[in-house]
């Protein structure tokens, strides 16, 4: 039973969840911002609100990496089979049933915070699983469904207040999560350094788009300056070793590097927006993940 149990925990991806709270969390620093309110008032009285979107994407996330590795269950047992489904150690019905439970839990609880985030939860799902199951294969529609995914992750976190306002800022996590998984293409097989280089254009965009947003918003840059800087240091150390050593072992920590480093990305969107010491908070849970990616897999 024990096995089994870690088995759904690894279909789940344990360590890539805090960074889907930290996308809701960026959101609606960027939304209460955006709308005048005082930051710390609204989490006091209205933490409810947070907390239902924050476990919202956790099991709209969970649910999405199930149906991932549902969809690529054949191709695992060849190319990992150590994986929870390949291996036996969950039945793939078992882990249909699983990833619709998590998902249905992430609509319902994003219902319940407005109708907007409700919707908004409902188009997520969406994404998620015509990445999983169709997009994925192709070398352009597939990234750039998977930054969708991410980009509406920030938009829910951005509903909070049933209204929105500069959506354009989720373009930004959209071009951050293509640039990932052009990286990940050659996860498995190595020779990928076309696609590291694409990502490395991709990153330095980022980079710009957050610092050009915020300028253009409010003047903190000297607060989103050190969060950016450590953002720039933890995607690209990784990216120029994949380059210079192609392997695929490389190539994996680059990916790896990317995901947790969302984590990053959304401390600085509330440097940016809020402050720094709830943008510390938020940075946080960098190193939950980083503990969690030490257990299990974070691709």
């Amino acid at each position: 039973m024990k096995d089994k149990l870690m088995g759904f925990a690894r279909l789940a991806r344990p360590a890539n969840l805090p960074t889907a709270a930290a996308d809701i969390l960026a959101g609606i620093a960027i939304a209460l911002y955006l709308s005048t309110i005082d930051v710390l008032g609204f989490l006091t009285e209205q933490s409810g609100d947070v907390l239902l979107l924050v476990f919202s994407s956790v099991a709209l996330y969970a649910g999405g990496v199930v149906f991932n590795d549902v969809f690529d269950a054949a191709l695992d047992a060849v190319e990992r089979p150590e994986r929870a489904i390949p291996s036996g150690l969950v039945p793939k019905r078992e882990a249909i049933y699983f990833g619709t439970i998590l998902m249905l839990i992430g609509i319902t609880l994003a219902f319940k915070c407005t109708m907007l985030s409700g919707l908004i939860s409902v188009a997520l799902t969406i994404a998620i699983l015509t990445y999983d199951g169709y997009f994925k294969q192709f070398g352009f529609a597939g990234p750039l469904n998977m930054g969708i995914c991410r980009g509406l992750n920030l938009l829910m976190g951005m509903s909070i207040l049933g209204t929105l306002s500069n959506w354009y800022i989720t373009m930004v996590p959209v071009v951050y999560i293509f640039a990932i998984t052009l990286i990940s293409r050659g996860e498995v097989h190595g020779n990928n350094k076309k696609h590291i280089v694409w990502a490395g254009i991709l990153y330095a965009i980022v980079i710009l788009s957050i610092t050009l947003i915020v300028m253009q918003q409010k003047d903190s840059i000297m607060v989103l300056l050190p969060f950016l800087f450590l953002f720039g240091y933890l995607i690209y150390k990784p990216l120029l070793q994949a380059y210079k050593e192609n392997s695929p072992k490389n190539i994996k920590k680059a990916v790896m590097g990317g995901v947790l480093s969302l984590v990053v990305m959304n401390a600085c969107w509330v440097a940016g927006f809020s402050n720094w010491y709830l943008a510390l908070a938020v940075l946080l849970l960098l190193p939950i993940s980083m503990l969690l990616s030490k257990l299990f897999a974070v691709t």
